[in-house]
């Protein structure tokens, strides 16, 4: 299933896309693709609904895929010619990070720029968001916690996240720097979410085409992982790592002012396209 929430902002309604890619109105099932509609049983509700007999949407916007998300939580240097380029060592242990969920927008939102901003960076990342909740998962389950996947933007201010006291946070919330979707495609519909090829360009430019095949924590690590840390509720959402093509590892560095367009996506999980602005 490829879920999804469209309309304004704040206004979103729950949808899904058909196999003849028309968009379909869901809210006569779910409230929200959120929460407890995110739970095995409502994911399993949703699968068997004959999406012929519900209405369809002319999308004026796409909105972020999940909504009502409890924790954005993040990995750092999850690839290790990304932490290469970045100047910093692999790993021993996934890095954990929050993005703050007022960073959430839409897959084709504006990306703002931070007032007062150098160093605006872009990531490509594979999104997990959890279905089944829980703390202490086991490795070996954990997949079973899994609602579904997508692509993410971790858009990243550098100066903000290196430079200024050494929180990595500050330099990742800003409005704007979570875009999220277009779908939330169901865990059964990936095969394997470690042999997905994700890409991002700027203004045409291919800057990074890469793998999760090259994780250095695979998906079920990240997810056991985290949860011995925080426990985990449906509609959190786990955005997995980069691999290499950031700007800041660029030779000289590279990095967003604004007008540029960028493009980014994964396998099987669709596309995004953000124009970029300085914020007002």
């Amino acid at each position: 299933m490829k879920l999804m929430r469209v309309g304004a902002a704040g206004e979103e309604r729950p949808a899904i896309l058909d196999q003849d890619g028309m968009v379909r109105d869901l809210s006569s099932i779910v409230a929200d693709i959120a929460g407890e509609a995110l739970l095995p049983a409502s994911m399993k509700a949703i699968s068997q609904t004959d999406l012929s007999t519900l209405p369809d949407i002319v999308v004026d916007r796409i909105g972020p895929c999940v909504g009502q998300v409890g924790k954005f939580i993040c990995i750092g240097l999850n690839y290790s010619d990304h932490a290469a380029e970045s100047g910093m060592p692999v790993p021993e242990e996934p890095v954990i990070f929050l993005k703050a969920t007022s960073a959430i927008c839409g897959p084709n939102d504006d990306v703002l720029i931070p007032r007062n901003s150098n160093k605006t960076d872009w990531e490509v990342e594979l999104g997990v968001v959890i279905g089944k909740g829980g703390a202490y998962i086991e490795e070996t389950d954990a997949l079973d916690h899994v609602a579904g996947y997508c692509v993410v933007n971790d858009v990243s201010e550098r100066e903000f996240q290196i430079e200024r006291g050494g929180t990595w946070d500050k330099g990742k919330g800003c409005d704007t720097f979570g875009p999220i979707g277009p779908w939330l495609v169901s865990r059964d519909e990936v095969d394997d979410p470690q042999a997905l090829e994700l890409w991002l360009d700027v203004d045409g430019k291919r800057y990074q085409d890469g793998s999760t095949s090259t994780m250095v924590f695979g998906v079920a690590h990240i997810v056991s992982y985290v949860s011995r840390f925080m426990s985990l509720q449906p509609g959190d959402v786990i955005s997995t790592g980069t691999p290499p093509g950031v700007g800041m590892g660029q030779k000289p560095p590279t990095y967003l002012k604004g007008g540029e367009i960028v493009e980014l996506g994964i396998e099987g999980l669709g596309s995004q396209r953000q124009n970029v602005r300085p914020a007002k």
